[in-house]
């Protein structure tokens, strides 16, 4: 049996403290019980900040935005937080970060990697949105060799492996699939797959990392571009190919080995979203005007999908759906 305890999501606000004990609470919450930083606010606003955290096995993911500061692990607060790395990925604004007197960001998209046995300074200089992966050392140290030459040094915006981690934290914030324990077990792998290659994993751990994070990650944005392109009548492996820049024969590869293919996904989702629409509140579309939204030219076609899909016609699911509201 899969076991399904759910993992904690957990969101924090300034916007939920008062704000006489605004700041001072977060720097003692955030800064010290979380992170183990002290915080400097920079210039005279109001300090103000909004984070996520998603707690996966091994692995925190925080995502928010914050206002201007400074972030500092001081030679006294060395140490004393857990034994973890942290990958910081800008996502909007200007930052700095430094630590063994180098600095460690360059521009967004970009990534820091911090060690928590050295002092550093992370600097919001202006309002600004991040990612920040808190992975367990000695995980990461097991797939990454060469770790300690990756501290002191940042991860630029163009390496192919940060934007694929950044894309499949993306999807993973977005989504709720990491809050089972199991899914959440095959998440947290994926990431430090994906972070060991963007901190430059070598030999049989990148092979690996490449041949079960790189994967799953393509294969999770891929998948969520067709979810954002259902609607599009001339979606096609080609195309969607095209936008991630491989071709169509590995696209068509990864479907196949997870047991599916291109058009059977694309078939189901828009099935998916075709039924949810019958039934929820579309009533001033007729059947075809939703099948036409969904991505179906030809209407003869999708009756037939259809009926092969649920057993059933759409006017008939959307009567159905229609006497259990009166009910």
């Amino acid at each position: 049996m899969h076991d399904l305890q759910p993992l904690r999501r957990v969101r924090i606000s300034t916007q939920d403290i008062p704000e006489s004990k605004r700041f001072a609470t977060w720097r003692e919450v955030y800064g010290r019980g979380i992170f183990n930083v002290d915080i400097e606010p920079i210039g005279d606003a109001p300090f103000r900040a909004d984070v996520t955290f998603n707690l996966l096995p091994n692995a925190t993911i925080a995502g928010g935005s914050r206002s201007p500061a400074h972030h500092r692990v001081t030679p006294e607060l060395v140490g004393r937080g857990r034994d973890i790395i942290a990958i910081s990925v800008l996502r909007s604004g200007t930052a700095s970060a430094t630590q063994f007197g180098r600095e460690l960001i360059d521009g967004i998209g970009s990534a820091s990697v911090l060690s928590t046995d050295a002092p550093s300074t992370s600097t919001m200089q202006s309002a600004g949105s991040f990612i920040t992966l808190a992975l367990s050392r000695p995980i990461i140290a097991a797939l990454v060799p060469n770790l300690s030459q990756a501290f002191g040094r940042g991860i630029s915006s163009d390496n192919a492996a940060l934007y694929l981690l950044t894309r499949y934290v993306d999807i993973v914030q977005a989504g709720d699939e990491s809050q089972f324990r199991e899914i959440a077990h095959t998440v947290s792998t994926h990431i430090f797959d994906l972070a060991a290659l963007a901190l430059g994993a070598r030999g049989d751990s990148a092979d690996i990392a490449k041949q079960r994070g790189a994967k799953a990650a393509r294969l999770a944005a891929i998948r969520s571009d067709i979810l954002g392109r259902l609607g599009h009548g001339d979606l096609s492996a080609d195309g969607i190919a095209a936008r991630h820049g491989i071709s169509s024969r590995y696209l068509r590869k990864l479907f196949e080995e997870e047991g599916s293919s291109f058009s059977w996904f694309v078939l189901t989702e828009r099935m998916v979203r075709v039924r949810r629409m019958l039934v929820d509140h579309y009533c001033h579309l007729n059947v075809a005007q939703i099948a036409h939204e969904n991505g179906f030219g030809d209407i003869s076609y999708f009756n037939r999908a259809f009926r092969s899909h649920f057993g059933a016609t759409p006017s008939d699911l959307r009567e159905a759906a229609r006497r259990e509201w009166l009910a």
